[in-house]
């Protein structure tokens, strides 16, 4: 159009120009979510790890054995399975808070005006952000939980904080 040519670019070769323009626009919204997902709900701060996990070597040649075939026993085995299953639990519930999020997100466009929140990107239709919700969320957190007394969550917290200081000053060391 208009003298200009772009070069489209796919692994599919049955795939139609709109349709590969179509795809690559996903791209910009996944690498959103992945940077929400890591700055929000802190989804890639994971520290499971397994004092019987082998040593990666990323330079590693095709030849040799992979660490987890020099593996021996058992025991060893399970504790590296369960480090992996923490680390894909922590990213499932990661990606279920990160949906909870958008879900707020969107129940309240257009019922939010740009004056009550920052917008921490722009905004969109009146959506607030995923980090909007959650900095609202940080701040009033206890205050919104204070007003369900009739949760478990909201009994539990009041059942800890009415707990003896004395249990509490015996876990400081």
């Amino acid at each position: 159009m208009n003298g200009i040519q772009s070069i489209l670019v796919s692994t599919s070769l049955t795939l139609e120009p709109l349709s590969i323009i179509r795809l690559y626009s996903y791209r910009f919204r996944i690498e959103c979510t992945f940077r929400e997902l890591k700055q929000q709900v802190g989804a890639f701060c994971y520290h499971f790890w397994s004092k019987h996990m082998p040593k990666l070597n990323y330079y590693q040649k095709k030849e040799e054995l992979s660490p987890l075939e020099c593996v021996e026993g058992e025991k060893s085995r399970k504790k590296i399975l369960a480090a992996v299953r923490a680390i894909e639990m922590h990213m499932a519930l990661s990606c279920i808070a990160m949906g909870i999020l958008q879900s707020i997100a969107i129940l309240y466009i257009g019922k939010v005006s740009s004056c009550q929140l920052r917008y921490q990107r722009t905004p969109s239709k009146g959506r607030v952000s995923e980090a909007t919700v959650m900095s609202y969320l940080r701040k009033h957190f206890f205050r919104l939980l204070g007003q369900s007394p009739e949760l478990r969550i909201t009994q539990i917290i009041q059942e800890l904080q009415n707990e003896s200081g004395i249990y509490w000053d015996s876990l400081a060391s």
